[in-house]
């Protein structure tokens, strides 16, 4: 055979599987796209963003750091009213007496910069098991998704380039995340 006949054959081969059985496959549904290509897309963000749990979550995250913010600022104020107050006694004590006192105020400023740092260690250590719980519950529901529908692939929407919109499975996930988590109870920091 000539250069140009197997060309020829090889385009015809590939036009005849093109419009073959699959040509036969038209779906007629969004669902019947989403069966036929046993693929789906999801905007995590979309969901942390407006799911009900994910709200709660924020919503109490941003309470307990206000009031551990009111807490240190708190503390900060009576730093310095300590400071002024050191720095008012360093003309009338001794040298050693001011000493003495200005490596106690040191110390109490060591203390309260821990205490900040361990508050905030703990709201993060809180809000990430909290965030673990939800996802927990979003990766069970992506699974029976999945399965009900018959996917074999989920791609997250930030890795995609173009999505045809039947293929999205955003708002079925999310409504269905708000059935079964609608409020989450975040752990107090401070225990």
């Amino acid at each position: 055979m000539r250069p140009s006949a197997i060309s020829t054959l090889c385009a015809f081969v590939i036009l005849a599987s093109l419009t073959g059985p699959a040509a036969a496959q038209q779906p007629e549904t969004s669902k019947d796209i989403i069966t036929l290509l046993n693929m789906a897309v999801i905007d995590t963000a979309v969901i942390r963003r407006n799911s009900k749990a994910f709200k709660d979550l924020r919503a109490q995250i941003v309470k307990y750091r206000d009031a551990i913010q009111a807490d240190i600022q708190k503390d900060e104020e009576a730093l310095r009213s300590a400071n002024e107050e050191l720095a008012r006694k360093r003309a009338i004590l001794a040298p050693e007496t001011f000493a003495e006192e200005r490596r106690q105020f040191e110390e109490r400023l060591m203390q309260v910069q821990r205490t900040v740092q361990n508050r905030k260690k703990d709201l993060d250590r809180v809000a990430a098991a909290a965030v673990k719980k939800v996802e927990t519950v979003l990766n069970k529901i992506i699974n029976e998704v999945a399965k009900e529908q018959s996917l074999g692939l989920i791609l997250r929407k930030n890795q995609t380039v173009l999505v045809a919109k039947e293929l999205d499975i955003t708002p079925y996930v999310l409504k269905l995340l708000d059935t079964a988590l609608p409020s989450l109870k975040v752990s107090d920091p401070g225990t």
